[in-house]
């Protein structure tokens, strides 16, 4: 990870302190020698994509992922998102399926949801880098205590968010949203292994949709 950290102003505000604690020193320390023996994705100027296409002060819904994509050319610094050109993953293709149902959407030929950050969804996974090939190393090294200061700063500081958790690893972070002022929809992660337990037929986007409107704002163009 460069020293420079590339990541949108008004969250680079809200941050601040982290980036010079302990932690996230002995984290930026250990993506410099991992980067001498490996292949990290997404590439360094995508690892905070999801921060500088959804700034602090813009986000309106939450989706928490866990870890990106460890194939080539997959991740692209968005939770459950993949680059145009590339085969869509099982869980994003049941998201399309879910929403199709749910809000009658025509289902994409691409997995890119940049579309959905830049109307206002932080699509965060807990740990923003992977060594190709190899899911899960990069977890606890520091990131998810970043990713959990971003969810604590979002809750104190803000009213009205929707927060979309997926499964039980997302569903631990309710935790730390404040839900007298916040809105947490919750429901089975939608990957083929238990996506039919409750992921399908949660109606999460119309339901997104409503509180959002319920609040004067817009609605997300799905």
């Amino acid at each position: 990870m460069e020293s420079n950290i590339k990541i949108e102003v008004s969250w680079l505000e809200v941050l601040k302190d982290e980036f010079s604690k302990p932690y996230f020193k002995n984290l930026k320390q250990f993506l410099i020698e991992e980067k001498k023996k490996h292949t990290i994705f997404p590439k360094g100027d995508e690892i905070f994509n999801a921060f500088g296409h959804t700034p602090f002060n813009q986000v309106k819904v939450v989706i928490i992922g866990q870890d990106p994509y460890h194939g080539d050319n997959q991740a692209n610094g968005l939770c459950f998102s993949v680059k145009k050109g590339v085969k869509i993953p099982p869980s994003l293709k049941n998201i399309y399926k879910e929403l199709e149902t749910d809000v009658e959407k025509e289902i994409p030929n691409h997995g890119d949801l940049t579309h959905w950050a830049d109307q206002g969804i932080l699509l965060l996974n807990a740990t923003l880098t992977v060594r190709r090939k190899s899911p899960g190393s990069h977890q606890g090294k520091g990131w998810e205590q970043f990713t959990d200061a971003c969810i604590k700063h979002l809750s104190e500081k803000k009213e009205g968010l929707v927060f979309i958790l997926w499964g039980s690893y997302a569903q631990n972070k309710a935790s730390m949203v404040d839900t007298s002022k916040h809105h947490v929809l919750k429901a089975a992660h939608p990957s083929p292994f238990s996506a039919h337990r409750g992921f399908f037929g949660c109606k999460h986007f119309s339901k997104t949709n409503e509180l959002l409107v319920q609040q004067n704002q817009e609605p997300i163009s799905w």
